[in-house]
């Protein structure tokens, strides 16, 4: 049995997991990696919101303690589930054509295959190589047009490849959406791969950002200064991380099949995840997948 999993998140509603207080024009940004710059949601956040979760559904708090753990000085415990964090696998980007589409880049898929293969999953190769205004997309794409892809005021031309399009779109909906054949249609009509030039200009240019502001309860008007800016990814965002158990601290003699099957359920849980639960922001699926060697 392997001891490692895939974990997805997808964004039903704008996902906002914020990294404090921001620099530029934007207030309350979200959080992105160092290197990249390119969004990601902290395996921290997953795991308390995975905690909170359970504790609703009145599981079993030794169970609970042994996943999660515990805090105490002298009664505390590590926990046994460890969760990487969510990195960005699909942006949605929007589309003059087929609306949207779930956009990937070649080094995205190169840092999820390598998460796939710990995870027992097989994947193709990534072997593409083309300049910053061309894509490749699936046979039967809802985003062309004459050979052209139009995302917000970017125009692409349409190379083709050797079928590794069609196989990525083809795997990552069967992983996203298992029982659910229209939403693979879906996804695999709007999966694109740009350069990684573009991705990165589109990760950055290609978020939510909303006005918000703070009434006066006296006045009932705006307070003054009371104006700020936050940043969301939008609904459809995809990301991905690993999962997997570590021994069991809480020495109840938890195993680690035993978590996995109560935490890690084949069916999606509903999640919420990150900030601005009251407007709305942060709805989630999650789902766990097998590596073929389990």
């Amino acid at each position: 049995m392997i001891n490692t999993r895939m974990y997805w998140v997808h964004a039903i509603t704008p996902l906002h997991v914020g990294s404090g207080r921001g620099v530029g024009f934007i207030d309350l940004p979200i959080m992105r990696e160092k290197v990249t710059s390119w969004p990601l949601v902290p395996g921290s956040a997953v795991k308390g919101v995975m905690r909170e979760n359970f504790l609703r559904k009145n599981t079993d708090d030794k169970l609970i303690n042994a996943a999660f753990g515990k805090g105490g000085d002298d009664m505390g415990n590590a926990g046994a589930l460890v969760l990487s964090d969510a990195r960005i696998v699909c942006l949605p980007v929007r589309s003059l054509y087929g609306t949207f589409a779930f956009a990937a880049c070649p080094l995205v898929l190169e840092r999820l295959k390598r998460d796939l293969d710990s995870a027992g999953h097989k994947s193709g190769p990534i072997e593409m190589s083309f300049e910053d205004d061309e894509v490749v997309v699936t046979t039967g794409s809802k985003i062309e047009r004459n050979g052209n892809v139009l995302f917000e005021d970017l125009d692409f031309a349409i190379i083709t490849d050797n079928g590794e399009t069609n196989a990525w779109a083809e795997l990552l909906a069967g992983l996203l959406f298992p029982n659910d054949v229209a939403w693979q249609r879906t996804f695999k009509e709007r999966f694109v791969i740009l350069s990684n030039n573009c991705f990165s200009f589109l990760s950055e240019t290609g978020t939510e950002i909303n006005a918000r502001i703070k009434i006066d309860q006296e006045k009932k008007i705006v307070q003054d200064g009371a104006l700020w800016y936050e940043e969301s990814l939008p609904s459809e965002t995809i990301l991905a991380g690993l999962a997997w158990c570590d021994r069991d601290y809480s020495g109840k003699g938890i195993t680690q099949e035993m978590i996995f099957k109560e935490f890690c359920p084949d069916k999606a849980i509903n999640l919420q995840v990150g900030g601005k639960a009251t407007v709305g922001k942060g709805r989630v699926r999650c789902l766990f997948t097998r590596g073929e060697g389990e």
